[in-house]
């Protein structure tokens, strides 16, 4: 587990006497402390700072507050900003309050006012690494043979694994691309009777027409023109394990009979020879066709489909079952933190927006690959929206604009109740309540709530704790 994160506190002010005051104050209270002395000094190295928090003065030339809150904002909007002045007045509390700022503290500070300000924002950040330990937990606990999910589709189909994996012959996985069809097989064949055996995998879409033939069932020297030697085919190397057919709706109609006949009746017949082997393997096929549809339509042997699809099982996109991106994001960042050697420990609250609003057609294989292009190319402690917004260009696609945060656990307007409550905040609970096992008090905490509050929500949600 990595070490605490020390939040940092950019004081943007042009009066240096104002950063001797808060340095100290800051300090004792456990931020880094970073000083600049105009607005455009700051917003130069605001990417390289990547301050929690900023103290920005309201008035300075060139960049007044408002201008240097809403660019940190746009920057980053996980950055809390306060805005100190010497003239508060509604006007400016509402203009700041639109730009998204945390607070305004009127000059001479309040230094109980500002010790409750940073003391929220510092522990907000405790609580989030927490969750974001807690979700790497749950990854850890809902992993199944390399594939991670909580939701009930998932937990359904590791089940089904479970249960066909020791007495299956021949399989159909179907799923869109991306959503995990080969880990499926490997789990099939790991959870079976033949997990000492080999494992091998074609890929149907990627065998030349005139060679396929020849790769699955083998030949006879002399076969054709180049055979010089005998060749044993792939289905008697997988004999007595598991054969995965990854992309079999691409194989061609004038092959299938073939296959067909390697699958019912357990022979292969090598090319060039009258003899027929017996081969006993269990096959996977795979495919993000509608195999049913092309049988119909005569674009798939139906015999065939149906002798594949004796047992069928579906892997449902990603989009359905959101749930899961949390923690699959974790146990992602996880991985390519190690691998890096970088002391990533999850994602901002932006990105994770981000995350749950982006359509993944690519599934679990784009969010997969996406999370590592961001470890690859953020330089901070946890990955944030603009990080994301990088690493989706790179696989040409364009984050979606995150909707305005949700209001923070914690703060007088949730503790009161709001009429409505965010689908990510919801999902928060549901996490931390199974993090702790459906202890209040201990979930209470870790959300930054009173235990009352708490309540207070479970039964607005009609959650069972």
């Amino acid at each position: 587990m990595t070490s605490a994160h020390v939040a940092r506190l950019l004081v943007v002010d042009d009066e240096p006497g104002i950063l001797r005051v808060v340095e100290r104050f800051a300090r004792d209270l456990g931020f880094d402390v970073h000083y600049r002395a105009s607005g455009r000094e700051a917003l130069a190295e605001l990417q390289g700072l990547k301050p929690d928090v900023a103290l920005v003065d309201l008035q300075m030339p060139e960049l007044d507050g408002l201008d240097v809150l809403r660019a940190v904002r746009a920057a980053d909007p996980d950055c809390q900003v306060i805005l100190m002045t010497g003239h508060a007045t509604v006007d400016t509390a509402v203009q700041a309050v639109q730009a998204g700022a945390l607070d305004y503290i009127e000059k001479p500070f309040d230094l109980e006012r500002l010790r409750r300000l940073l003391v929220g924002v510092r522990d907000g950040i405790e609580r989030r690494e927490a969750l974001l330990q807690a979700d790497a937990n749950v990854a850890q606990r809902v992993e199944f043979h390399g594939m991670i999910g909580r939701s009930a589709e998932m937990q359904q189909l590791f089940d089904a694994i479970q249960r066909y994996a020791p007495h299956v012959r021949t399989v159909l996985v179907t799923g869109e691309t991306g959503t995990g069809k080969e880990l499926v097989a490997k789990a099939l064949h790991v959870a079976g009777r033949r997990h000492a055996r080999r494992f091998l995998t074609v890929n149907c879409s990627a065998v030349v027409e005139t060679l396929f033939e020849s790769e699955l069932f083998g030949h006879v020297r002399g076969a054709f023109t180049g055979a010089s030697d005998a060749k044993v085919g792939i289905f008697e190397h997988a004999h007595g394990g598991t054969l995965f057919l990854d992309e079999v709706g691409e194989l061609p109609l004038s092959l299938q009979p073939k296959l067909l006949r390697a699958v019912e009746n357990g022979e292969v017949q090598r090319v060039g020879s009258l003899d027929s082997r017996k081969v006993d393997v269990c096959v996977i096929a795979a495919t993000n066709r509608d195999l049913k549809a092309d049988a119909e339509a005569g674009k798939f042997r139906s015999d065939l489909y149906y002798r594949l699809g004796i047992i069928e099982i579906h892997l449902p996109p990603l989009r359905d079952r959101r749930e899961d991106i949390p923690y699959l994001t974790a146990a992602f960042v996880r991985e390519f933190a190690t691998r890096i050697g970088r002391p990533i420990t999850g994602v901002t609250t932006a990105a994770e927006r981000v995350l749950r609003l982006a359509p993944w057609p690519g599934n679990v294989r784009e969010l997969r690959n996406v999370i590592e292009r961001a470890c690859i190319l953020s330089d901070g402690r946890m990955l944030t929206g603009r990080d994301l917004a990088s690493a989706m260009a790179a696989s040409g696609r364009a984050a979606l604009e995150p909707p305005p945060p949700a209001l923070p656990f914690g703060n007088q307007a949730a503790d009161t109740g709001q009429n409505l409550l965010s689908t990510a905040q919801r999902e928060q609970i549901q996490r931390v309540l199974t993090e702790t096992k459906g202890n209040k008090a201990a979930a209470a905490r870790l959300l930054g709530v009173s235990r009352r509050s708490l309540y207070r929500w479970l039964e607005r949600l009609q959650l069972d704790a």
